[in-house]
């Protein structure tokens, strides 16, 4: 068969299976669950693959699934993740999500979606004797989870005879029909980080005379990020954001515990290493002066992704080939953090970013937010952009 022959094969093949996806995708959406909870959509994807005539198995840890398709001692991975986020659904649709304060915000039920369609494609050409290869799906739960379902996957031997492993992203900033594509670093470390404060309390009436907790622990959320920026190289992009911050009950009384919640995002692998041991150090030195108590506690959560050059390479053939050569789209590093990273640090591979923002739309609302509305056209183009990787890989 030509390459032009299999070009216009998966093109038909993922045609066929649109509607499929869509419904699927509506399905999920209307129905999400979150990290190490997603016993339906583990359900619905085992059914669906099942009728495929495929032999998945779920992982030992109850949610997620692996499946493969083909023959080979090696195998080419392609993976998406399918848990939701603790995030209600500000988008009015009948598959609007079922479940208060959770919902696909991050786009996985276009990954999951579009995952299953090349599941579907692949399965039909094996049937056809099409297919010389050995396709490995990873259906990945808890991505949203620090340290992420990844690490989850590879302990039960996901990456076993894997050669290399592809992913898709959804991307706001992007069009429907654009991939971007970038070697190297694609996402940041990211870690989070929890500061405990504890003192004896006292009357807000006189402060000398105990540790004035909620003093100190102001003086920390706004001075550790500022210290953070004097002591690690401003080459190494470090970013240390507060996102949660408790203390007291009373305005005249002044607390006894306190605590900050935050992530810390680096660019530069090796001062990502070396923050768990230099914010507890600068930690406890902000606070020394108020008398007060601290534990910090700071949580690995993923590397960052780093693209591997030749499967880039082959990404970037299979979206000309099939999306044509106004598909690639430049595309900056980004401070999230994606536990796909794990895989790359086991195997070489890649992510792409996936265009989902309609043509008419300057914004489909961003990431991690009620108001994400990624455009369906999207997911026959992660099928076609993953199936046709993993065929020319």
């Amino acid at each position: 068969m030509s390459h032009q022959l299999l070009v216009a094969d998966v093109l038909a093949r993922v045609e066929e299976v649109r509607e499929t996806t869509v419904e699927l995708r509506r399905d999920l959406h209307a129905h999400p669950e979150l990290g190490w909870h997603e016993v339906r959509t583990t359900e619905v994807l085992e059914r669906v693959l099942t009728d495929a005539g495929l032999s998945p198995r779920v992982l030992p840890t109850g949610t997620g699934l692996i499946c493969d398709i083909g023959s080979g001692d090696s195998c080419v991975a392609l993976r998406a993740d399918i848990d939701a986020l603790p995030v209600p659904d500000g988008v009015e649709a009948p598959w609007r999500s079922t479940s208060e304060g959770v919902a696909h915000a991050c786009g996985h039920d276009i990954h999951t979606a579009g995952l299953v369609g090349a599941a579907l494609v692949l399965a039909g050409m094996a049937r056809d004797g099409a297919l010389d290869r050995r396709v490995r799906l990873i259906f990945q739960p808890a991505e949203e989870k620090m340290p992420g379902g990844a690490l989850g996957v590879i302990a039960a031997g996901g990456l076993d005879t894997v050669r290399r492993i592809y992913g898709v992203h959804c991307d706001p900033r992007l069009q429907v029909g654009q991939v971007g594509l970038r070697v190297g670093a694609l996402t940041a470390a990211a870690d989070r980080i929890l500061v405990r404060l504890s003192g004896p309390g006292g009357h807000t009436s006189r402060p000398h005379l105990t540790g004035d907790l909620v003093y100190a622990l102001a003086t920390l959320v706004t001075e550790l990020p500022a210290a953070l920026s004097r002591r690690v190289d401003p080459r190494a992009g470090m970013s240390l954001v507060w996102g949660r911050i408790t203390s007291g009950s009373a305005a005249n009384a002044i607390p006894s515990r306190g605590e900050a919640e935050g992530t810390l995002r680096c660019l530069d692998v090796d001062a990502w290493r070396q923050a768990a041991d230099l914010i507890p150090t600068l930690a406890n030195q902000l606070v020394a002066p108020y008398g007060i108590q601290v534990d910090t506690e700071v949580t690995h959560g993923v590397p960052p992704v780093m693209n591997d050059a030749t499967a880039i390479d082959v990404l970037r053939s299979a979206a000309q080939q099939t999306l044509g050569a106004g598909a690639i789209a430049p595309t900056d590093q980004s401070l999230g953090g994606e536990d796909f990273a794990w895989y790359l640090e086991h195997v070489p591979g890649a992510m792409a970013r996936l265009g989902v923002r309609p043509p008419t739309l300057d914004t489909t609302g961003d990431l991690h937010t009620p108001t994400f509305d990624p455009s369906e056209e999207s997911i026959s183009l992660a099928t076609t952009l993953l199936t046709s990787a993993a065929l020319l890989d």
